[in-house]
Order: C-alpha cells, then structure tokens, then sequence
C-alpha cells in the first residue's frame, strides 16, 4: 500500500470534505422540501396524471438541457463556485414552482430549478472526487449517502411545515434560504487552486496493475472510444443503464410516492410523505455500510442482492397494496439502488479507453433520461390502467439490475 493511502489528510482537506458534504446535503434538501407539496400542487391547478406526469418531467428536462454545460461552467467558475451559484439557483425554482399558479408556470419553474440542479450535481462530485484524490482513497459513497440524508431531512421539514399548516410560500421561502446560507458558508472551506492535480498515480489507477502510462486492461490506449473497442461500449451501456435504473426507483419515489399513498391507498398527507422519506432514509443506509459490503462481496454482487430486494420488496407492496407494506416497499426500493449509481459513476471513470472524466460525464448525462422518461410513462399508464400499474416501473428497473451487473467489478482477491 502507498504512502499517499495511509497518509492522514491535512486540515485543509478534512474541511473541505465537510464542505463537500455540506453542498451534498442542500442538494438533497432542497429538492426533497418540495416533493411532499406535490399532490397539493396538483390538486390546486386541477390535472389529471398524465398532465402532472409532463409537468414534472420538466425538472429532469432541464436537468438534460443543461447537463453539458456543466463543464463550462466548472471551467469558468471552478467547481466549488458552480456547484454554490447552481444551488442558489435551484432553490429559487423550487419556490417559484411550489407557488405556480398554472401547469405553464410549474413546469417552466421545474425546467429551471433541474437545470441548476444538474450544473450543482456534476459540480459537486468533481469538487468531491477532487477532494478523494487528495485523501488517497474513495470516499465518494459518503458524500452519496450524506445527500440522502438531506433528502430526508428536506421530506421531513416539508412533512412538518404541512402539519403546522405553512403555506407553501412560507415554507419554501424558509427552506431556501437556510440552505442557501449553509452552502455559501461551505464554499469557504472549499479546495482552492486548479481544477485538475495530476498525480503519479493516476495513469496506474486508472489502467490497473503493471499498466502502462497511456494504456489500458484492453491494449486499446486513451485516444477514445473507438479505440477502446466493443467490449468497453458494451460495458458504458451497461453503466448507464444501471444508473438509469437506480434513478427511476429514486423518481417513482420523488414524484409518486406521495400520490400513489395518498389518493390510491387514502393515507393522510402527512402520513403520505413517509413513502419517500422511507426509500431515501433506506438509501442513507444502504449507502453507509456499502462500501464495507462492497469490499467483502464485490459490487457485482451487492448489485445483484440489491435488485433482487427492488424487485421482492416493490413487488410484493404492489401485489399486496396496504399502506405500511407499500412504505415498506420503497424503502426495500430504496436500500436495494443505494449504491448502483456511485458505482456506475466510478466505474466509468475508470473505464479503459475513455479520457479521464469522459466516462463519468457520459454516465451522468445519461442517467438523467431515466428522470425525464419516468414520469410521463408512470402518469400515461396510470391514466390508462392505474397508478398501481404504473409503479411497476420500480420491481422492472430492479430486473435490469440483475440483469446487467455482470459487467460490475467482482470481489477482488
């Protein structure tokens, strides 16, 4: 083992790892204080599901729109200020969504608001991954389950501001600035300097053992693509489509959650914001002891048991419709995705073949269509069979994971 892995990392890279974690958490926040006003949202502008489905396939949309023009951005501002100015951003389209009075508006916001958030995304795990190079070691599933923590406190802050009988302009108002502050404090603590720290390492890193500088585990060397061959396309494919996966589960739960235990199962508004909350605490834990699961069994196989549980869990809440099984079914959702999408994220970085950065930009603006697809599908197949029907989304998605996750590393000797 090199000396940079079991070096103690200097004072300076502990708090901006705790900044990291602080953009990581309003990014989960700020979305999440929104998702539970979403029946109220629809009930108020009078849509139907399939209305509802479109409009809020806009934050996923502009989410896609803008995705690529994170690296300008990071470029420009350095991805600590990107992903501050993208927050900022973020929550004002949230507030102006949650008080939108047409489906215009509230899509229009939804498309702003997603569109900051990709630029805030992509910004935050380059400054996070900028942050594991200097500690030597991977400590990016921290920042992931740290995200989801947010989204749990935001859920539970919106499920609170509902009970004490807020307006959504109030609560939002509140939420947004709370997190705004919090993220401009963090930028104070921060990396400074370039973007991009070349080490000795990173040629050997990324190619694997006794590679050589500007080689790869295929001989097919760093000049792209089509020199990587067949097996790395397949491989990216498969990537995404496993972080695609893992976003899907996440969307059925972000903007059908709440809706399914409401208006199919009759549960409280209150007691309806537990579904998300539910999947997001589950992911939380799953993304917490994942990387000493993955260290014992090999992602291959925590993949494989993850999707296995998406597709018991979901499928028997589904089969079975009560309220609790069905809180319990996103939970089990949730736990069994928590780590396909870090993982997919890493792996691409370290696919052979691609430019440094490529594979995870690739991955992330690809997973995305998972966010823009969802929603219009779910609301279409429920407005032509049932909304039960449309979630089935969530045990299929789980089917793919296990499918796929072959091409996931296995556990190494």
């Amino acid at each position: 083992m090199s000396v940079d892995v079991l070096r103690r990392p200097a004072p300076a890279e502990r708090r901006a790892r705790a900044a990291v974690a602080v953009l990581f958490f309003t990014n989960g926040a700020l979305f999440a204080n929104l998702l539970p006003r979403y029946p109220q949202i629809k009930a108020d502008l009078g849509i139907g599901n399939a209305a509802y489905g479109l409009a809020v396939a806009a934050f996923p949309a502009g989410a896609i729109a803008a995705g690529l023009a994170a690296g300008v951005a990071i470029r420009r501002l350095g991805s600590a200020r990107a992903a501050v100015a993208g927050t900022l951003l973020t929550g004002g389209g949230i507030l102006v969504a949650g008080l939108a009075d047409s489906v215009l508006l509230f899509a229009a916001a939804l498309f702003v608001a997603g569109a900051m958030d990709a630029i805030t995304d992509v910004a935050q795990n380059a400054h996070g991954l900028r942050v594991q190079r200097r500690y030597g070691r991977s400590i990016i599933n921290s920042f992931h389950a740290v995200w989801s923590i947010g989204a749990v406190v935001g859920g539970s802050m919106a499920a609170a501001a509902i009970a004490l009988g807020l307006s959504r302009g109030q609560h939002l108002a509140i939420s947004g600035i709370v997190f705004a502050v919090a993220a401009c404090v963090a930028l104070r603590f921060c990396l400074t300097g370039p973007e991009v720290e070349p080490t000795a390492e990173s040629d050997s890193a990324r190619t694997g053992p006794g590679a050589e500088p500007g080689s790869d585990r295929d001989g097919a060397g760093r000049n792209g693509l089509p020199a990587a061959g067949r097996r790395t396309a397949y491989v990216l494919a498969a990537l995404v489509l496993i972080a695609t996966a893992g976003t899907l589960v996440e969307d059925a739960g972000s903007s059908w959650a709440a809706l399914y235990l409401s208006d199919v199962l009759s549960a409280s508004v209150t007691l309806a914001a537990s579904g998300y909350i539910a999947l997001v605490g589950a992911q939380f834990v799953g993304r917490t002891i994942g990387d000493r699961l993955v260290d014992r069994f090999g992602q291959r196989t925590v993949a494989r048991a993850g999707g296995l549980v998406v597709v018991a869990g979901m499928g028997l809440a589904l089969a079975v419709p009560t309220v609790p099984g069905t809180i319990l079914g996103f939970a089990a959702a949730g736990f069994g995705v928590a780590t396909l999408v870090p993982a997919a994220m890493h792996e691409a970085d370290e696919l052979p073949g691609l430019k440094p950065g490529s594979g995870l930009a690739i991955v992330s603006w690809l997973m995305r269509l998972g966010f823009l697809l969802s929603p219009p599908v779910v609301g279409l197949v429920a407005d032509a069979a049932s909304l039960r029907a449309g979630l089935l989304v969530v045990p299929l998605a789980g089917l793919l994971v296990l499918l796929l996750a072959g091409v996931l590393q296995p556990k190494r000797r």
